[in-house]
């Protein structure tokens, strides 16, 4: 059964103050299958007076019994795993398999920040003088507001809790009212592993309101948000106006370049797994296929042959390999890039089955070539199981049309020569580069963007330190 979702205030779950509910439907149907609560604005004031209040509280907590606190929680969410991914796929579409791979990694995710936390250092700087003292410190910055998307509803909430909780942070946090049963069982982890009544809030509603609310409020220190890069860009402003600290993990429209020298049949099997996985709801999700004309018949074709075994349907369905989009409006925006660009001339070369697709907002995973340079499809992010495939002759060609959008989150590239590898790691225009694989987004490696893709990293040892405030100390002796 999928459960109903309240709001998380100073350790209660609890209903809005009107009582006010929004519907969580079904991907694979268009159904309902359950409600979330709305957030008024005297409950988000209660969610902010929580965690100022247990802000100092949290923070004199040792860094070791913080991190034995989010171990806990990651054994957990372990143990739950297999009940958790149902409800997981049922709100958000993905298969099972990759529900679980999300809610393990959210473990894993917790399991790396506890470390991290315990290693937040700061240093003693030599001084001019024998009689003075000079200790750098590292101390959180206080309470954060966190807003999270659909795709990956527990982990990349993860990614903003683990290291804020860390160092010491108290936080109000809004998941997704898509997806939003995931994100309550990961504060359920925490509740149970032994976190403090109100050192973590959850608010769900009408997003703009409440990032209105939260990040111009005083208590509020710092923001941490991930999606589009429209209103990544609008909260940025936002927060800048009130001077608070920002980390934006936002979209990208990710270049895969493919060279001669390649192992191409790898490079295809890769690049498909990788393009499809969440039906391309992925921010790291390539979707540019740059790839030498001598062998782009060669990869094309491969490509081909792996996107037409992709089995299309029902999340809970075991068969499945890739499953619907995430809603209706997402199911009209794939459409239309589609549809505009083949207007515009650009030829649909391979399509996968949806033998497996019930009434929900399928989509079948597809693939372009010959797409107009001015299309919106290789312009603004798809975010859906779209593939262009576009040739080029010279390395230098390649990076020109890797780097010529403003986004610049993720970049892949297969390649044996190590020549090329060098010049790609010097001159692609990007927040991560994986060569010869694809395996970013791991916990203890950085994830973030440059460009419009932006601010900060919400991975590896950088991600602590965007919670964290620097105070020099220096002292001389009487």
């Amino acid at each position: 059964m999928y459960p109903d979702t309240q709001l998380l205030i100073d350790g209660s779950w609890r209903d809005g103050a009107t009582g006010r509910r929004l519907h969580v439907l079904d991907p694979s149907s268009g159904k309902q299958i359950g409600c979330v609560a709305v957030a008024e604005k005297e409950d988000l004031e209660a969610a902010v007076a929580a965690a100022r209040r247990m802000f100092g509280p949290w923070r004199d907590v040792g860094a070791f019994e913080r991190a034995a606190l989010l171990r806990r929680a990651a054994t957990l969410l372990r143990e739950r795993c297999e009940a958790l991914s149902p409800i997981l796929t049922m709100e958000m579409g993905k298969p099972l398999a990759e529900a679980r791979g999300e809610i393990l990694s959210s473990a894993d995710l917790l399991d790396w920040f506890a470390g991290e936390g315990q290693r937040a250092y700061g240093r003693v700087v030599p001084a001019r003088s024998a009689k003075v003292s000079q200790i750098v410190l590292k101390q959180p910055v206080g309470p954060v507001a966190a807003f999270t998307p659909w795709n990956f509803p527990m982990s990349l909430l993860v990614r903003k809790l683990g290291p804020a909780l860390a160092v010491g942070c108290t936080v109000v946090a809004k998941p997704p009212e898509i997806s939003p049963a995931a994100p309550a069982a990961l504060a359920r982890a925490l509740m149970d592993a032994g976190l403090p009544q109100g050192v973590l809030n959850l608010v769900y509603g009408v997003p703009q309101d409440i990032a209105n609310f939260l990040i111009p409020h005083p208590s509020i220190r710092k923001v941490s948000f991930t999606g589009s890069v429209e209103v990544g860009k609008q909260l940025a402003a936002l927060a800048g106006m009130h001077m608070k600290r920002i980390t934006m993990e936002l979209g990208g429209h990710n270049p895969a370049l493919v060279f001669e020298d390649a192992d191409i049949e790898e490079a295809a099997r890769q690049l498909a797994a990788m393009k499809f996985r969440n039906a391309g709801q992925v921010c790291i999700s390539p979707t540019r296929f740059l790839v030498q004309r001598s062998v782009y018949s060669r990869f094309a074709e491969a490509f081909r042959r792996h996107v037409e075994t992709i089995r299309v349907g029902a999340g809970l369905d075991s068969q499945t390999q890739m499953g619907p989009l995430v809603s209706a409006g997402r199911l009209a925006a794939v459409s239309t890039l589609v549809s505009e660009a083949t207007s515009e001339g650009a030829q649909v070369v391979a399509e996968g089955a949806r033998d497996g697709a019930g009434e929900g907002w399928f989509f079948s995973p597809i693939v372009l070539e010959n797409v107009d340079i001015g299309s919106r499809l290789l312009n603004e992010e798809p975010f859906g199981p779209i593939a262009i495939m576009r040739p080029f002759d010279t390395i230098e060609e390649a990076i020109e049309e890797a780097n010529r959008l403003a986004y610049g989150l993720a970049a892949y590239a297969f390649t044996s020569s190590i020549r090329i590898s060098q010049i790609l790691q010097n001159e692609l225009e990007t927040g991560t580069l994986a060569i010869n694989h694809t395996m970013l987004g791991l916990p203890e490696l950085p994830l973030g963007g440059v460009k419009d893709s932006g601010i900060g990293s919400e991975g590896g040892a950088e991600a602590i330190e965007a919670y964290l405030v620097t105070k020099l100390v220096t002292q001389a002796a009487i």
